[in-house]
């Protein structure tokens, strides 16, 4: 089973890397790809989602997790599919730099010893998530808290 779900991931990213970077003509859904597109997709959820409170397991407007919360994000606004954890979603895609970031990228934090944290970058050092604090929002890279809990990024 395994297996199949490796083959379905390989197959998933080589047409998300290969799609154009304007909307597919037959379903409407932009790629996740570095353009002003995926930018204003990502800002669209923010504006739609703001605010909506954080909770654990969430993945509702009543209430969504940070995973949660990512997983729909990409889900609903590029068709992409990914695993339901923070933990699983971090195995995804490939490593890349912060110093390399472009919108759509994903982002993962060390929050406490073993809570981790993801974010959506959307540029200019600033990425969309779902924060335990203040639910939905968006924060920056360079904020103090952020830049010292900064683990890694993954490109889908």
């Amino acid at each position: 089973m395994r297996f199949l779900a490796v083959l379905f991931f390989a197959a998933l990213l080589s047409a998300c890397s290969s799609a154009p970077s304007q909307l597919n003509s037959a379903d409407k859904t932009p790629s996740l790809s570095n353009t002003p597109e995926t930018k204003n997709q990502l800002i669209q959820m923010h504006r739609e989602w703001k605010g909506v409170p954080y909770r654990l397991g969430g993945m509702g407007k009543g209430g969504i997790d940070c995973s949660g919360f990512v997983l729909l994000t990409l889900q609903s606004r590029f068709g992409v599919q990914l695993p339901r954890t923070t933990a699983q979603q971090k195995e995804m895609g490939k490593s890349v730099s912060k110093s390399q970031l472009r919108a759509g990228d994903l982002v993962f934090f060390k929050t406490g010893w073993s809570t981790r944290h993801v974010g959506i970058y959307i540029g200019d050092s600033q990425f969309l998530h779902a924060s335990t604090s203040q639910g939905v929002m968006i924060s920056s890279l360079n904020n103090s808290y952020w830049k010292q809990k900064y683990w890694l990024s993954r490109r889908l």
